[in-house]
């Protein structure tokens, strides 16, 4: 059965390789594209928080409808089916208002296919290590992350355009697809990949989980969105164009290895490795808004590891807290909730940027910092 569900994560991690490919490429220029077609940096924070409110939000809707029905391959191959046409289709975007509305199309797509595809990597990974198996599987999403980006900063380098980039990421797209088929074939009923027997019954989620949840979510306002990253490093002349994807894809890079190693540790320590991981991530603010190139470098590295906390040891210790049966719903109200507070902490930011630096350091720091004593109280509380 290990051997199983171990050959079901790589599955799905060579699916979301191709899938990160394509949206992180795309999202290493987004901020810059935008700007091109004529978007401030208010409204690059909008579209970037409307994006995550949705991309987040409508997990509210997808998380406990997988719970309802059962039907983790449909909702999941749908929303992989909307994330994957909207970004080629940017190639064609006439104003930074259809590019705006494609990019949060995208979001919302991601929206609809994660928390059923989470609920089945948590089955398979329940047996190797929920940890491990979320570090593993973040860590070749992140690998798709980082070459994404080259390819597009390669595209930029042979005096390509923003439009051809998005266009040839049509090509790992169709891929995302095809394997992502090949894993439904495979793999019908990955929820029969947990040892455990299934508990009858709707038991509430606990306590802890929604303390849990306030404290992931004030680290998502205070994490500033790479658009309006991007966005700085263009504006402030801090980075050339063409090192922008590049920079991105160390983030990536960073976000791979830091996923395998916090994973494991994870599995060793619990969620206590939230504790230093935060303090890490509130640091990135400072290096990235006020730094030069190298400093910025350092910054974009630090970012990298603590978006890889986000997509790995955060979805990872919601399992740890909730009862089998009830983790659809779960991870939707996580990420629904998460994805509210990544919003309203990209307008705030992205407004103080037009305003002062110096308050977006202040409200990105604090918010991230304010999350730590929470985590302590539940690493105090959560004997997973």
């Amino acid at each position: 059965m290990k051997n199983r569900a171990f050959k079901f994560v790589i599955l799905i991690g060579v699916v979301s390789f191709f899938a990160d490919f394509v949206y992180e490429g795309a999202r290493s220029v987004n901020g810059p594209y935008l700007a091109v077609l004529g978007a401030s940096a208010t409204l690059v924070g909008i579209i970037a928080g409307l994006g995550e409110l949705l991309g987040y939000g409508l997990r509210l809707v997808s998380g406990p409808l997988s719970e309802r029905t059962g039907e983790f391959w449909p909702i999941t191959i749908f929303g992989y089916v909307v994330q994957m046409a909207a970004i080629p289709l940017l190639a064609w975007a006439p104003s930074w208002q259809i590019a705006g509305l494609l990019i949060v199309l995208e979001r919302v797509g991601k929206a609809i296919r994660n928390p059923p595809r989470d609920v089945m990597l948590s089955h398979a990974s329940k047996d190797i290590g929920l940890g491990f198996g979320f570090g593993l599987h973040e860590a070749m999403d992140q690998a798709g992350a980082l070459i994404g980006p080259l390819v597009v900063a390669f595209i930029l380098a042979r005096h390509g355009t923003y439009r051809q980039a998005f266009a040839v990421l049509l090509i790992p797209a169709v891929l995302t697809l095809c394997f992502l088929v090949v894993a439904r074939i495979f793999y019908p009923t990955p929820e029969d990949l947990e040892v455990k027997p299934r508990i009858g019954g709707a038991d509430p989620l606990p306590r802890v989980f929604w303390i849990y949840m306030a404290g992931a979510a004030l680290v998502a306002a205070g994490f500033a969105d790479f658009s309006l990253v991007a966005f700085h490093f263009q504006k402030a002349s801090i980075v050339p164009n063409l090192w922008i994807p590049i920079f991105y894809s160390v983030a990536m890079a960073a976000s791979g290895l830091g996923s395998l190693v916090f994973g494991r540790m994870f599995d060793r320590a619990g969620i206590g490795i939230l504790v230093p991981l935060t303090l890490i991530s509130a640091v990135s603010p400072l290096l990235l808004f006020l730094g030069g190139f190298w400093l910025a470098l350092v910054g974009v590295a630090l970012w990298g590891l603590g978006m890889g906390v986000h997509e790995s040891i955060i979805p990872a210790a919601v399992a740890t807290m909730v009862p089998q049966q009830r983790r659809p719903s779960a991870y939707g109200i996580f990420t629904g909730v998460y994805g509210v507070f990544w919003f309203i902490g990209s307008v705030i930011i992205g407004r103080l940027y037009d305003v002062s630096l110096s308050a977006l350091l202040t409200f990105a720091v604090a918010a991230q910092l304010v999350a730590i004593p929470i985590f302590i109280v539940v690493k105090r509380t959560n004997k997973a």
